[in-house]
């Protein structure tokens, strides 16, 4: 089964420190989070392809894959990495199968989220705390490859003590997907 695309290696994704390396590159369902519905174009490139159905409320974390369907368990103590608030934060992707990339974006939980509730997207920021854009249209006639790996750094939002979810989503220009990854950090 080669169903292998994308991941967060580090900080270690939970789908890479949880799944074999085929099923952690294999989150993939419909972007721009955080939409609920299929069908809508991009409002910065509406020449690339419209978007397939996001993952549900509850299936964040696997995509809505079943066979990442433990990456969405809300009783399990996950491996978390110790951050603090306004550190700048290094998130490395590999990629297994090239896409044209049109963005990367990341979201994060609000302070007083409850992670004793599946991941829903009222408990992330609404929008991404930080975003990388590739800007060259249409799709077609660019590379908009990113490098592999690539390596972007991020300035962690304020929050409070305690354990909270960053999203990952790699959105990809010629097809209507993203790819998902939630790395679980411990403010401190």
């Amino acid at each position: 089964m080669d169903i292998k695309h994308g991941a967060v290696s580090s900080p270690p994704s939970r789908a890479h420190l949880y799944l074999p390396d085929w099923q952690a590159n294999g989150l993939e369902a419909g972007k721009f989070f955080p939409a609920v519905q299929a069908g809508m174009a991009d409002p910065f490139a509406p020449d690339d392809i419209r978007n397939v159905q996001p993952p549900a409320d509850g299936k964040i974390a696997s995509a809505g894959k079943d066979f990442a369907a433990s990456l969405d368990a809300v009783d399990t103590d996950w491996k978390k990495h110790q951050v603090t608030s306004g550190q700048n934060l290094e998130i490395t992707w590999g990629f297994h199968a090239e896409h044209k990339t049109r963005r990367f974006n990341y979201f994060l939980t609000k302070n007083g989220w409850d992670p004793n509730q599946p991941l829903m997207r009222a408990q992330f920021e609404p929008k991404p705390f930080h975003s990388v854009q590739l800007t060259e249209q249409p799709y077609w006639a660019h590379q908009l490859n990113p490098g592999n790996p690539v390596t972007h750094t991020l300035r962690l939002p304020q929050r409070n003590a305690g354990h909270q979810v960053l999203l990952a989503v790699w959105e990809v220009a010629d097809t209507g997907n993203a790819f998902y990854q939630v790395i679980d950090l411990q403010y401190t």
